[in-house]
């Protein structure tokens, strides 16, 4: 397989204006930095890596390419790539490409990625707030959807109990709601699962083979990561640019690595809450037509619009054949411990998943399928009321940043449950490790990716009442102003001068 290489145009655009990107320089003071253009250069080819733009492992763009798309002399881009391969960061070996590393002496949580998050916290020495999850307390319709489960549960008594598919009536409303979002969809197209995440394995089980490359967003749901390498299948991260979706970036590495699929959270990605457009949906089933890769699109984040946009169809409704499935789930939407979601597919895909799932699972319980239907029916008055509490905790999680830790950057995504907060410096799992001993529970970034990336982001669900959230925030300044006095500053130079 081909060493995957980042187009020279692509890496120019992510770098913004790198000449003058330090605090103090020509963007405070109007004057050019003093640091020569190579320096300048190396060190924000180095924020990229550090902050997953850069994936590990890919090949940077020839000196020659480089140094024309960026306008400079190739000795400069030389240079820089001679100062980075000198401290770790880039791998080179004779007759090919430089490639991304991150140097020993970083430390970073990328050895083992599939450990899950819970599995990296401690046990706290005192009460804490857990900002591990993004998830709400339950509606109070939710006893109220679990009286008509029961009242309905008779009919359901004469048989086993045990249906692979799912109850009629649930794939019906889903059927139904699809339909109404301008995706024509039949009760034999729905496969109710155990939530979006036994989904997701079901069809990595069923579409990939070990050793496969499977397309991920650059961050992206942590679980996802680990069902992929679960099943032998190798995630390769395509970047997100802070604006949303690299879609050439997914096409070039999809023809890059002959990926055979692709799992992508269009609707309110889970860190960042970024929304892709119709205009981008019409894209990318596109580029899975183009490349014969199939999509896995998580729609689990999908009723939590929390701007001003409309929300764009599904993205399967942009498909011409089977190139998108889609998954969901009532978690986000209703409650986390209602444990039911669902795929949909064409008729022949969803015939194989019911082949694998018989060696798995016999079924998601008739009591939460069937309070599921109530909650559909009441989805309008009940997601009325959860989007206004999450823009209202969202408003007041990002006020108390503000105050608290002002030189942290965020920017709100269109919707979904959480922040992605970027800090000054790459110290997000020192953060995190550090953070429970202030009595919050906090997933350092490089959960959100792979082989470490990420290190200077943090994901900030606003899920919490907004008393907590408060507090939380509180309690991760402190924790944060009680890192190492040298941890918290800007990233040291690759040089002294």
């Amino acid at each position: 397989m081909a060493t995957r290489v980042i187009g020279a145009a692509s890496l120019t655009r992510d770098l913004g204006r790198w000449r003058n990107d330090e605090p103090g320089t020509a963007i405070d003071n109007g004057k050019r930095s003093t640091r020569p253009a190579y320096v300048a250069l190396a060190e924000s080819i180095r924020l990229l890596i550090h902050d997953g733009r850069a994936p590990l492992g890919v090949a940077l763009p020839s000196e020659r390419d480089l140094s024309t798309s960026l306008a400079v002399s190739r000795t400069t881009v030389t240079s820089a790539y001679s100062l980075l391969r000198e401290h770790g960061y880039l791998i080179s070996r004779q007759g090919s490409r430089s490639t991304v590393a991150l140097p020993p002496t970083v430390v970073h949580d990328g050895a083992k990625p599939a450990r899950s998050i819970l599995a990296m916290m401690a046990q706290p020495e005192l009460p804490t707030i857990d900002m591990t999850y993004a998830s709400m307390a339950a509606p109070p319709q939710m006893t109220e959807a679990y009286s008509f489960a029961l009242q309905g549960l008779p009919t359901y008594l004469g048989t086993h109990g045990m249906d692979p598919v799912g109850v009629l009536m649930l794939r019906e409303a889903l059927a139904r709601r699809y339909t109404e979002r301008g995706l024509p969809t039949e009760p034999d197209q729905i496969l109710i699962t155990l939530g979006a995440q036994h989904g997701l394995r079901l069809l990595l089980n069923v579409l990939t083979t070990p050793a496969e490359r499977v397309l991920i967003e650059h961050p992206t749901y942590p679980n996802a990561i680990e069902a992929i390498r679960d099943v032998g299948a190798r995630p390769v991260p395509v970047p997100m640019r802070p604006d949303g979706w690299d879609l050439d970036g997914i096409r070039s590495a999809a023809r890059q690595t002959a990926a055979s699929m692709a799992y992508l959270i269009p609707d309110f990605n889970n860190p960042t809450g970024h929304l892709l457009d119709a205009e981008g949906r019409a894209e990318l089933a596109a580029i899975a037509r183009e490349t014969r890769m199939t999509v896995i699109v998580d729609e689990s984040m999908g009723d939590l619009n929390l701007s001003d946009i409309e929300s764009p169809p599904p993205a399967a409704a942009f498909a011409r054949g089977s190139e998108i499935v889609t998954i969901g789930s009532a978690s986000k939407s209703f409650w986390g411990g209602l444990r039911v979601g669902w795929v949909r597919a064409n008729q022949p895909l969803i015939t194989k998943l019911l082949g694998t799932r018989s060696t798995v699972d016999l079924g998601t319980p008739v009591m939460d399928q069937l309070a599921t239907v109530h909650l559909l029916r009441n989805e309008d008055e009940i997601l009325t009321t959860r989007r206004a509490q999450l823009r209202s905790r969202r408003a007041v999680l990002l006020e108390t940043l503000a105050e608290e830790l002002p030189d942290w950057r965020v920017t709100p995504g269109a919707g979904g449950m959480s922040l992605w907060a970027q800090l000054p410096a790459p110290v997000s799992t020192a953060l995190a490790a550090t953070a429970p001993n202030h009595g919050v529970l906090l997933a350092a970034g490089p959960r959100f990716g792979v082989q470490g990336a990420f290190e200077r982001f943090i994901r900030l669900p606003y899920t919490h009442e907004e008393a907590d959230i408060r507090l939380a925030v509180k309690s991760i300044a402190a924790a944060y102003q009680g890192l190492n006095p040298h941890a918290a500053d800007p990233l040291a130079p690759l040089i002294t001068y």
